[in-house]
């Protein structure tokens, strides 16, 4: 798998969204997807129109179960031209697979490299300090980047339900290290639905002022129903990524318990529906966005977060993308 020189990125659109259902979404959920449903929905997200798939993690089986299939369900995986399908790596060994996976052929061409804002929470996801993991982050990035496009995510960015309020300014190092380290596409993360309008809008206002050459990415989760207000927010500040997740699923992994309550991502109808009704290009076919999120309801078994899949589509939309 390699880096296409086309990316739908640059269609036109206004916005690009990352749809983490497969990954960050599937981590949270006890019950294990086959292999071959995990395909089939990730198909039909590039399908969709998503010019970005989160799309499996090279996570230790031990730790998350829900993808020891990481290899078997990327070699199986049909690829879309001109989209990045992503898969999150953790430490050094998890880089190994991926390098191995893309030189057979069949891996992901675009990796995210993880780190927490906070100690506590890196000693809890990641199972080491800080320190440890930049450390580990500065080898993965040598060892990667010249066979993907590199995600840095910064964890708890807006505030730790363990340790409380996070400096701004220890964030905008952090970002700093990353893009020393070789990384231009960096995602704060609201990991556990702490951060508001204006914190948001002041910490991307500040990191584009100090490093205007990274392209910042919003991930937040929607504990506390802030999530669309936030990604507002951020649009204000000209920020273009977005992830999200169909259903609004997502969060900790099972075995690894941080923030209680719901805990998932930004939905991704109710953030497609809200852009678009907004005049703001998704490249998403909004069309057949429902009959996704149906299929993801079924290879769950249950009903979703979304509201707009209870509700329908905004029946304005129309009219309010053709006004004069």
């Amino acid at each position: 798998m390699t880096i296409d020189a086309f990316t739908l990125e640059d269609d036109g659109r206004d916005v690009v969204l990352c749809e983490c259902f497969a990954r960050d979404g599937l981590q949270h959920e006890p019950n294990h997807l086959a292999t071959s449903a995990k395909v089939d929905l990730v198909t039909r997200f590039a399908e969709l129109g998503f010019a970005r798939v989160e799309a499996t993690s090279y996570s230790n089986p031990k730790v998350i179960p829900q993808f020891a299939d990481a290899s078997a369900m990327l070699q199986a995986l049909p690829r879309k031209p001109g989209v990045f399908y992503k898969a999150t790596c953790a430490n050094m060994r998890a880089v190994e697979r991926a390098l191995a996976d893309a030189e057979a052929g069949f891996g992901a061409n675009e990796i995210s490299l993880l780190v927490s804002a906070t100690d506590t929470h890196s000693q809890k996801n990641l199972a080491r300090s800080r320190a440890d993991q930049w450390r580990n982050v500065a080898e993965m990035a040598a060892a990667a980047a010249d066979r993907f496009r590199l995600i840095g995510t910064i964890s708890m960015a807006f505030g730790c339900p363990f340790e409380g309020r996070v400096d701004p300014e220890s964030v905008l190092a952090d970002v700093g290290r990353f893009r020393d380290a070789g990384v231009r596409h960096i995602a704060l993360g609201d990991t556990t639905g702490t951060a508001t309008p204006r914190t948001t809008a002041d910490l991307f206002r500040r990191m584009r002022n100090a490093y205007p050459d990274v392209h910042p990415i919003a991930h937040f989760h929607d504990t506390r129903g802030t999530g669309l207000v936030n990604y507002v927010a951020a649009l204000d500040q000209n920020v273009r990524h977005f992830d999200c997740a169909i259903g609004g699923v997502g969060g900790h992994p099972v075995k690894v318990k941080y923030g209680g309550g719901h805990t998932g991502n930004v939905v991704s109808e109710d953030l497609i529906d809200l852009f678009e009704n907004m005049g703001v290009k998704t490249g998403v076919n909004i069309d057949a966005l429902l009959e996704t999120v149906e299929a993801c309801e079924a290879a769950l078994g249950r009903e979703l977060q979304g509201r707009v899949a209870r509700s329908g589509l905004n029946p304005l939309r129309n009219a309010l993308n053709h006004r004069d």
